[in-house]
């Protein structure tokens, strides 16, 4: 009887221990929640049809995320607390309750959050039908990449990308970055004014 009582008590603790750990394992997370997502018929960001998703995201104290990109446009605005972006290829900007941000045109990146409360944000994706929110680098690898401008390709700037391509020089770093579909908008002028 001796036995069969320290044995409960054996399976007990260790049931406790393991919904511990797994409650602190779940606290230290990024939790998105969708709002909502529809379909623009002809959307002049992509040229075409379009998925636009709205998306809440919350960072924990402490989580640091996996190093991703958003095959579209994002624009995302911090509600609460403050959240850092790291990009793959180094610089890191921090933005605060208040402040906005985009990440697009592929750059590799991932999100820490440095603070004592929840980071809170908004996010919204414009992307071509079919493309996911985000999709993560394999094996959570920091890469650098891809480059957006032609100046990250002067001064031996190309030879730090490795995502999605390696350069051999600059002229290949310049004519992948020339070559890249550039979206040319109208500006909405106001009429009262």
């Amino acid at each position: 009887m001796k036995y069969l009582f320290s044995r409960k008590k054996l399976t007990l603790s260790i049931g406790l221990a393991f919904l511990m750990i797994s409650a602190i394992a779940t606290y230290a997370a990024i939790i998105p929640v969708i709002l909502g997502t529809g379909t623009n018929a002809d959307a002049p960001l992509v040229s075409g049809p379009a998925t636009v998703t709205f998306r809440q995201l919350t960072t924990t104290p402490g989580d640091v995320g996996a190093w991703h990109y958003h095959p579209g446009y994002v624009h995302s605005v911090v509600t609460s607390g403050a959240i850092k972006i790291e990009d793959g290829c180094g610089g890191e900007t921090t933005y605060s309750a208040g402040q906005a941000f985009e990440t697009s045109e592929g750059r590799v990146h991932r999100a820490i959050n440095e603070g004592t409360v929840d980071a809170v944000e908004y996010n919204v994706f414009i992307r071509e039908q079919g493309k996911p929110l985000t999709r993560f680098i394999p094996e959570n690898q920091r890469r650098c990449g891809p480059p957006s401008k032609v100046e990250e390709c002067t001064s031996d700037g190309w030879a730090i990308f490795d995502f999605p391509t390696t350069f051999g020089n600059q002229g290949e770093c310049v004519k992948y970055v020339l070559q890249r579909p550039r979206v040319t908008l109208l500006v909405p002028q106001d009429p009262l004014q």
